[in-house]
């Protein structure tokens, strides 16, 4: 009995690859630790959203939620790395690829589904669906390319203003880099020294260009001018955690903006409305699943130390799979917003009322803490 508990490791020693540097004498360590718990921890939450993402591609493919949508399958060990070195009071902004974020900031998988079904009680009581969810902490959710890092290089000028020593984690796709304000608030971090740690998910696409076709430099981590940058493997979950921590303790001895490039990949196309095959194959596609997917390089680390074993791991896929579909199932009782609801939470602190566009009628405004505390 005692030589199959000794067997598995309680921790164990992995090495990633190099990191590229951009204006950094040393970057993160090479050697990562990992321990049976935090091994369990990671590969549950991947396997949580990977669950997830599955069931709301089949809700937006029975047409049972509108609007747009955008998975995060394969970009999961980006989110979940971060995620890891996050403190409590930091903060996190992306772009409209944001269920994963969602869940990892605290918010139930119910709450979501409900949110895309226009449930009364999703994260934006039914009015902001796919692209515009938010929870404490997490900033959204945005609509527009690239407005998310304005926004969150805001946000972290609050927290050097209140001084609570919160970083503000800022997200965008490959594309949004190419936006003209992503510039000008870098500059003004740099110039301000705000604690921002500015994240790229090189997914290699943008909408639908490939990276060659749209920039003119391809070291994307090299973009922030003044701004110092790493460049990391971010289909490898170690490797994001490893250089997620570097990069808060560069932000947090005072030494202002840093951008992390992770290079990852999406399997869907860049919404569900875009079958993702004009610009890339099927093949490709297939390849990287079968050699690259961040569930299953974790998987293999796991068995290979003997942190758990094959049924360990299948449980907690099994539990995920269960914890999703029983989500869903519940999101779907859920009744609409009563129409009054259309003028809550359009203001921080407001007691009059609100009009509604093309209606001549009122309604009484009302702060419901939508950015409430997550009930999980």
């Amino acid at each position: 009995m005692r030589s199959l508990i000794t067997r598995r490791l309680l921790s164990t020693t992995f090495q990633s690859k190099p990191y590229d540097l951009y204006k950094l004498e040393t970057g993160p360590a090479t050697h990562a630790e990992l321990s049976r718990e935090d091994a369990l921890g990671y590969y549950r939450t991947m396997m949580r959203i990977r669950k997830m993402e599955h069931d709301i591609s089949s809700l937006y493919i029975k047409k049972q939620m509108r609007g747009f949508c955008h998975l995060y399958s394969g970009q999961e060990a980006v989110g979940v790395g971060i995620h890891a070195e996050m403190l409590p009071q930091d903060t996190s902004i992306t772009s409209y690829r944001c269920h994963a974020w969602m869940l990892l900031m605290g918010a139930t998988m119910k709450e979501i589904f409900a949110e895309l079904l226009a449930g009364q009680t999703g994260v934006s009581r039914g009015k902001g669906g796919s692209m515009h969810m938010y929870t404490k902490n997490f900033y959204g959710g945005n609509g527009i390319v690239g407005a998310q890092i304005s926004l969150g290089t805001g946000i972290a000028l609050a927290h050097q203003y209140k001084n609570d020593g919160g970083v503000c984690v800022t997200l965008m796709g490959d594309g949004a880099l190419g936006q003209g304000q992503v510039w000008e608030v870098m500059n003004m971090a740099k110039l301000m020294n705000l604690p921002v740690l500015y994240v790229i998910e090189n997914n290699f696409y943008s909408m639908g260009t490939p990276i060659a076709r749209h920039s003119a430099n391809t070291d994307l981590y090299t973009r922030g001018d003044a701004v110092p940058g790493i460049r990391l493997d971010g289909m490898d979950v170690l490797a994001v955690r490893m250089g997620a921590k570097f990069c808060f303790d560069y932000i947090r001895s005072g030494k202002g903006p840093i951008m992390m490039e992770a290079v990852t990949y999406r399997y869907s196309g860049h919404s569900l409305s875009d079958p993702g095959t004009t610009y890339r194959t099927r093949d490709e596609v297939n390849e990287v699943r079968k050699t690259q997917d961040p569930i299953m390089l974790l998987k293999k680390k796991i068995l290979a130390s003997q942190l758990a074993t094959e049924e360990e791991l299948k449980k907690i896929a099994d539990e995920a799979k269960h914890e999703a579909d029983t989500a869903l199932k519940e999101a779907f009782k859920d009744k609409e917003p009563d129409l009054k609801e259309v003028a809550y939470d359009v203001y921080c602190d407001y007691t009059g009322k609100v009009k509604m566009c093309g209606h001549n009628q009122y309604f009484e405004h009302k702060n419901t803490g939508v950015l409430r505390p997550a009930t999980k």
